[in-house]
């Protein structure tokens, strides 16, 4: 897929009822912790080390995406270098879903994070989630190891710049 094709537009307290649909889909559900208390979410819309993306593909809005300061969030994925980013993200619209969409957009997220001179990317999707490690690993990250995190085992992946 053409990268150009896809915007990260930051998200504002108005795209939260999307979001919150989103939330609700199956597809969604099935794998996204936080579910039902997104509403803590909106409280970071502000954060400096904490920013929150409506991704769209030619305009159209059809994801969420979340990028963080891997040394401000997630201690459980050991030492990283310093200005890696984790990155959380999801399909909000079913339609959307298996069309390589999740891995273009990833990989074009990543790709502008390096451009600003971030090192490393990391996603930590859990373990029996496969078609998201299969994005990922379309997307140009490469498996780590199992971690723990608050929300239960994980599969680090990495991507370096």
């Amino acid at each position: 897929m053409d990268p150009s094709r896809y915007s990260f537009r930051p998200m504002i307290d108005g795209d939260l009822p999307r979001v919150v649909s989103w939330l609700a889909e199956p597809h969604v559900a099935a794998w996204w912790h936080d579910g039902e208390d997104f509403e803590f979410v909106s409280g970071d819309l502000d954060h400096p080390d904490f920013a929150q993306f409506i991704v769209a593909c030619d305009e159209r809005p059809f994801a969420y995406l979340q990028c963080y300061r891997i040394s401000d969030w997630h201690v459980s994925f050991g030492p990283q270098p310093p200005e890696t980013r984790g990155l959380d993200q999801f399909i909000g619209d079913a339609d959307m879903v298996g069309r390589g969409h999740g891995s273009a957009f990833v990989a074009a997220f990543a790709e502008g994070l390096f451009a600003r001179g971030v090192p490393r990317v990391v996603v930590d999707p859990r373990p029996d989630n496969s078609r998201a490690i299969r994005a990922y690993e379309k997307a140009g990250f490469t498996r780590d190891r199992e971690v723990t995190t608050p929300d239960g085992p994980a599969l680090l992946m990495v991507r370096n710049a």
